[in-house]
């Protein structure tokens, strides 16, 4: 993650920044702070620095522990209600360490040892009056569509295994993660997409839920408006040389959407530092990601997603917080829904609020040659991501799933059947996260390929030492 502690230092404290001396223990205040940024626009907080911006830095030794009790204490209902939790950094800076967490603004009202703070520019303040909680309430309600209670939807109307699949992503990536110990219906409560509005006596569950979990004819039942149009455009301006027509739950639509880029944008070799990344994956996780958590979904303009010759371009409904268009060293990042958005850093298919676009910028020009993107904030979301010459290559065939296009590599085939397969290699990294004891049979199914071109991969992978099997061939299970 690309923390700029020199802007946020020089930026100073105030309504979205706060320091705070934290030698070897958490100051007490520290999560009146964090309940006063959920309940306003949200913020950063360094811990290892005095009000002044003078760096006095956290003891080392103090550091992992001071961070396991954040994690502890904001999901410590006694402490933090609702839940919330957060990504917490440890960063060297100046030769001292500091602790840094980026708190976003929550569709929720939330209090810290049973009261309600908010933020001004002079720091955090107690909400004593009803009628001031109230207000908050109803700011919240108007912010965040998501917060929509649908009292009879049930459990059963999400697809049968999507709740088990994201928490065992979640386990994966987080063995320690709070939320693993919880029930089904605890772990929706403190993700917050099971809630009840004191203002209406109101209960269930969510839009939220809805729309992360949900049929396909529930989530249209109750939006009919939804859907993404993901379309080809290279050769068939008027109407389109490939279409996919996504209207499933969110889980499901990264999944579609990610695989639609994979079938028609080439990946190209690049190295970070001594390993090799995909420069598209890094992309486009952000685009397609920012697509499906930043979306009004009571607007019904519909979202599109497009590949055209020279960029790709999607359009999304909004609910602006800032008019203009989004640079990354000039915004501040403010979610539209904060709980999908949770859901989706906690599995791993977004990064903390407002690195995703710093993610674009940086792997763009890389990707493409370009540097001419755009982030545009109106009612319609309009973001623009240039390809350059990734199409006019004459190297480069569309028709082509995927294709190497460095400049240093002369052997076209070659170029493509390695990248091929290393596009299958991430995907069969994907599928063991979420099923580690599937079979080739199944494996070679969901990618579409025969059994021998799986047992060539999976041999490939095992002898770069991505994964290893334990066990029998009957009993045994992968290991990333």
């Amino acid at each position: 993650m690309n923390i700029n502690i020199y802007d946020i230092l020089k930026k100073g404290e105030g309504i979205s920044v706060e320091f705070k001396c934290a030698k070897n223990k958490l100051p007490k205040n520290l999560f009146d702070t964090v309940c006063a940024f959920l309940n306003r626009n949200g913020g950063t907080i360094l811990l290892g620095v005095a009000d002044n911006g003078t760096i006095e830095g956290v003891d080392a030794e103090a550091v992992q522990q001071m961070k396991k009790d954040i994690a502890n204490l904001s999901n410590n209902p006694q402490k933090l209600f609702p839940a919330f939790l957060f990504d917490v950094q440890d960063i060297e800076f100046e030769g001292k360490c500091l602790i840094h967490f980026f708190v976003p603004a929550s569709s929720q009202v939330h209090t810290c040892n049973g009261k309600v703070y908010d933020r001004s520019v002079d720091g955090d303040f107690i909400l004593k009056s009803g009628e001031q909680i109230k207000s908050l309430y109803i700011r919240k309600s108007h912010l965040y569509s998501e917060n929509t209670i649908y009292p009879f939807l049930y459990e059963t109307d999400f697809v049968p295994g999507i709740v088990e699949k994201v928490r065992k992503i979640i386990k994966i990536n987080r063995p320690d993660h709070p939320w693993n110990d919880l029930s089904d219906i605890d772990f929706f409560k403190v993700a917050g997409l099971y809630r009840k509005d004191i203002t209406t006596d109101t209960e269930g569950f969510t839009m939220a839920a809805l729309l992360l979990f949900g049929k396909d004819h529930v989530i249209m039942g109750a939006i009919p408006h939804y859907k993404v149009d993901a379309l080809l455009r290279i050769k068939d301006l008027d109407r389109y040389d490939d279409r996919e027509n996504v209207k499933c739950n969110l889980i499901d639509a990264y999944d579609r959407l990610m695989a639609f880029v994979a079938k028609h944008l080439p990946d190209k070799f690049y190295l970070q530092g001594d390993m090799r990344i995909s420069l598209r994956e890094k992309i486009f996780r952000e685009i397609v990601a920012n697509m499906l958590v930043h979306r009004e979904y009571t607007n019904a303009y519909p979202s599109s997603f497009v590949i055209y010759r020279d960029r790709v371009e999607t359009k999304n409904a909004n609910k602006p917080h800032l008019y203009g268009k989004l640079l990354p060293d000039n915004f501040e990042p403010f979610p539209k829904n904060p709980h999908i958005i949770q859901i989706f850093t906690q599995i791993g298919r977004s990064e903390e609020l407002g690195t995703g676009v710093k993610n674009v910028y940086k792997y763009t020009k890389a990707y493409s040659g370009k540097e001419n993107i755009e982030f545009d904030e109106k009612d319609v979301f309009i973001a623009q991501v240039p390809l350059g010459h990734i199409f006019t290559d004459k190297k480069i065939d569309v028709t082509d799933n995927v294709t190497d296009v460095t400049d240093n590599v002369t052997d076209a085939t070659d170029n493509v059947t390695d990248n091929v397969t290393d596009s299958r290699e991430s995907q069969i990294i994907k599928i063991i996260q979420e099923n580690n004891r599937i079979s080739l049979t199944q494996l070679a199914k969901k990618l579409s390929v025969t059994r021998m071109t799986i047992i060539r991969d999976l041999e490939s992978m095992k002898g770069k030492g991505i994964i290893r099997r334990e066990g029998g061939a009957k009993n045994g299970y992968w290991k990333i």
